[in-house]
């Protein structure tokens, strides 16, 4: 993939995060984007309630996933990484 071409894919998902972000900051987490992968994985940090939180993967895996791939189709998956 080009520069160009992953920097609009990048775009494209901070955008789709940002309109996510709403929903886990009402239940005091949030996430951050960290990168996409050569094949088109999302890596993000969860952070606040959702670091901690026993159901971080169902609303990781069903809530976020779900919404990337149906807004951005390349998307293979969204996975969780821990920087701390």
């Amino acid at each position: 993939m080009k520069s160009e071409e992953r920097t609009q894919l990048e775009n494209k998902v901070k955008n789709v995060l940002e309109q996510i972000r709403p929903y886990l900051q009402q239940d005091g987490g949030d996430l951050e984007f960290i990168e996409i992968t050569d094949d088109n994985v999302v890596n993000v940090e969860l952070q606040g309630a959702c670091g901690s939180c026993p159901y971080s993967l169902i609303t990781l895996k069903g809530g976020v996933e779900t919404t990337l791939k149906k807004a951005i189709p390349e998307i293979k998956s969204v996975e969780a990484i821990n920087l701390g």
